[in-house]
């Protein structure tokens, strides 16, 4: 006679962040305990690429890669894989995971999908998970909007939102003039 299996032990934040990183073919994240699949469009990607081609000098100077790797956040049943994210070179190596408070700025663009997430979900996560900077492009307004300086209640800072086609100021360490005009 078989018995099922004893679960009762399993911790299931870490089960489910597992789980999300051994799904074959498509990436995925977890949103609030929801694994959702990460298939940007091309003009999704686009739009991030507009925005990685002008940060990515000032990041190498920084000694920085920008990418979209896996950020972790501990504690929570949430595993983000932004659109961009710009990280120390020296932390990224080898890593499979960072924590959002390990980059210097993340990039989130907005899909018809997940617009909420990015500008509601996200926003409150990532200052509670204390990334500095957290830059939101706004497909559907056609906007941006910069937060920074986090904290337990959110981002105590908000640039915007700018229509598209404004020349938005990234604060240091970036100190660089980021032109949306290309975004529309």
């Amino acid at each position: 006679m078989s018995t099922a299996a004893d679960y009762s032990n399993v911790d299931p934040e870490r089960a489910l962040k597992y789980a999300v990183q051994h799904i074959r073919g498509d990436r995925a994240q977890i949103v609030e305990g929801i694994i959702e699949p990460v298939s940007p469009t091309w003009d999704h990607e686009a739009a991030a690429e507009t925005i990685r081609d002008q940060i990515r000098s000032r990041a190498r100077e920084l000694g920085c890669v920008t990418g979209s790797g896996n950020l972790d956040l501990p504690g929570s049943s949430n595993w983000y894989v932004p659109d961009i994210a710009v990280v120390p070179a020296a932390q990224a190596k080898g890593a499979t995971a960072l924590l959002p408070e390990d980059t210097l700025l993340i990039v989130e663009v907005t899909s018809e999908s997940n617009r909420d997430t990015d500008r509601i979900v996200k926003r409150k996560r990532y200052a509670e998970y204390n990334a500095p900077l957290y830059l939101v492009v706004d497909r559907q307004e056609q906007s941006v909007t910069l937060f920074s300086e986090p904290g337990k209640l959110g981002y105590t800072r908000v640039d915007g939102p700018h229509p598209f086609g404004t020349v938005l100021t990234i604060p240091e360490p970036f100190g660089l003039s980021l032109d949306t005009s290309d975004l529309n």
